[in-house]
């Protein structure tokens, strides 16, 4: 078996904004199991979740919400050339859950209940 390890490269939007959907699948909503079947993807998941937790400072700034909002913002103009409308999944994230605490590995999720 290959182990050798792959490099993925993540703008910090990119990073933030991931980790924060990983989060709310998660841990939010507890549907992880309804989005991915197979449980050997969990493995990966739960790597990349864990690996974003502990490289990123915004998941425990009191000022979450407006940084992630920006951070999707400055996404969506990358990607389609300007700004564009909240997505259509009416998820209201100007109050995003406080994911303070030890930024860690998400396989350690009693610190975001």
């Amino acid at each position: 078996m290959d182990e050798e390890a792959i490099t993925i490269r993540l703008t910090r939007d990119q990073a933030f904004v991931l980790s924060d959907w990983l989060y709310q699948v998660m841990f939010q909503s507890d549907d992880l199991e309804g989005i991915v079947h197979d449980r050997a993807v969990w493995s990966p998941i739960y790597a990349i979740s864990g690996t974003l937790d502990k490289t990123l400072s915004e998941i425990v700034m009191p000022d979450y919400g407006p940084r992630l909002e920006a951070a999707k913002e400055r996404l969506r103009a990358d990607l389609y050339g300007r700004a564009e409308e909240p997505t259509a999944s009416g998820q209201d994230t100007t109050g995003a859950p406080d994911r303070g605490g030890t930024a860690g590995n998400h396989c350690e999720s009693d610190h975001r209940q």
